[in-house]
């Protein structure tokens, strides 16, 4: 396809991309012509079955373990890709939880921590660790960042997702000022701000039918928009057809 990478050389990481918006974006960037690296935590069958799916239709991806709210487990990960993969082009920080809902009173200091540690420390390990391989400045190549915000960046939380909310405000931040630092190195850093999309964490959180028939009106497109929406956003950002796109916040929200 005109405008997007398709050479064998191109490498991604996509941290929690067993399912969701990482795993549409894994696929798709195996179809996009990427050797693929499909991050997990936990559910290493999900993984493998994202690394099946693309080894079937002639792509080239693995499947590693680590936690991203961990440094050690970061620098192996990418340690790993370097070995397995070659030179790393691209990173999605897409890994990311909830925490616990409730009013900021009701929240405990070892679960916001948990959210601030996989959602900002985590995203900007990660970073740190590809501007290490991509920069000029350290004789790498150039490459793309795209780290995976929230509308709830804007929209604040309150009442249930108040962490998790000012942690994808920290990442809209650190992609603008991160974007301004590596420009000159060959490195584009970019954002896509999701709205309501139709994925699991949702699900996990407990974010049913009843919450969508609350939320859906609200959005101008009047729907749920998909993992595979987000995904092809995020490929546009990583691509060639996006060379002059740097410290951008894409919303992907049905014009919510």
């Amino acid at each position: 396809m005109p405008g997007y990478p398709g050479a064998r050389d191109n490498v991604v990481l996509i941290t929690g991309s067993g399912r969701g918006i990482g795993a549409a974006t894994a696929r798709l960037a195996a179809k996009r012509g990427y050797a693929v690296c499909v991050n997990y935590v936990t559910n290493a069958e999900r993984a493998e079955q994202v690394v099946s799916e693309i080894r079937s239709g002639g792509g080239k991806a693995i499947a590693v373990q680590a936690d991203t709210g961990d440094e050690d487990a970061i620098v192996a990960l990418f340690g790993h890709v370097d070995r397995a993969l070659g030179r790393l082009t691209a990173l999605v920080n897409n890994a990311g939880i909830l925490g616990q809902p409730g009013r900021l009173e009701t929240a405990g200091d070892t679960a916001i921590r948990r959210v601030l540690d996989v959602n900002v420390r985590g995203v900007m390990l990660c970073a740190r660790e590809a501007v290490k391989r991509m920069s000029t400045r350290h004789g790498g190549g150039g490459g793309s960042i795209v780290n995976v915000s929230s509308i709830a960046a804007i929209n604040g939380g309150a009442n249930q997702w108040l962490a998790y909310a000012a942690s994808k405000g920290a990442i809209n931040t650190f992609t603008v000022g991160l974007a301004k630092e590596v420009a000159a190195e060959g490195i584009r850093v970019n954002a896509i701000s999701p709205g309501l999309i139709a994925t699991e964490i949702r699900v996990d959180a407990g974010l049913g039918d009843s919450v969508d028939r609350a939320i859906i009106p609200q959005v101008p497109m009047g729907r749920i928009g998909t993992p595979d929406e987000c995904a092809e956003a995020i490929l546009w950002l990583m691509s060639d057809a996006a060379p002059y796109v740097t410290g951008a916040i894409l919303p992907v929200t049905g014009g919510r």
